[in-house]
């Protein structure tokens, strides 16, 4: 097991704008499912249909994960807020 063992400390995890930059990540799915239609018959006469349909995947998945990171977003504020008044309690 030595060589699963760390040899360095793990990093910070990044703090930013995680739902801006979801909604941008869903943006550009789906423009690149509007841009590729044009191509529609292109894909479907060698049988790659897969490549017009994977955009669409990525911007519903997208969609999913703006839901999941406004609610753990929500959550986090909740608990903070939480421990804020139990910390003002037992002063």
């Amino acid at each position: 097991m030595a060589k699963w063992t760390a040899k360095h400390e793990a990093p910070e995890p990044l703090e930013g704008p995680v739902v801006g930059t979801i909604v941008g990540g869903t943006i550009i799915w789906f423009v690149l499912f509007l841009a590729q239609s044009a191509f529609y018959g292109w894909f479907a006469d060698r049988d790659l249909t897969w490549w017009y349909w994977t955009p669409l995947a990525g911007a519903g998945l997208g969609l999913i994960g703006i839901w999941y990171v406004r609610g753990r977003d929500a959550a986090l504020k909740r608990f903070a807020a939480e421990r804020a008044a139990q910390a003002g309690r037992t002063d």
